[in-house]
């Protein structure tokens, strides 16, 4: 699979004690780049995410937020 995640600005960062793993960024994600993790949580394929910071704008417990992108280019 081609990574497309390289150009993003911001990238998600999940709390996890805040989560309370409703999963509305899996369905609100427009890329399908979080998927869930052995013990329910949700996280980012940060290889494919963009950045839109979708998922943090409807997370209703605030336990995404986002981190300024490092790039090394």
């Amino acid at each position: 699979m081609r990574k497309t995640g390289n150009m993003r600005i911001f990238r998600p960062v999940w709390d996890y004690e805040k989560c309370t793993k409703c999963m509305t960024c899996v369905a609100r994600c427009p890329d399908g780049c979080i998927a869930v993790n052995e013990n329910g949580f949700p996280y980012t394929d940060y290889d494919n995410c963009k950045g839109c910071m979708i998922c943090a704008e409807e997370c209703p417990a605030d336990a995404i937020t986002a981190e300024r992108e490092v790039h090394a280019w």
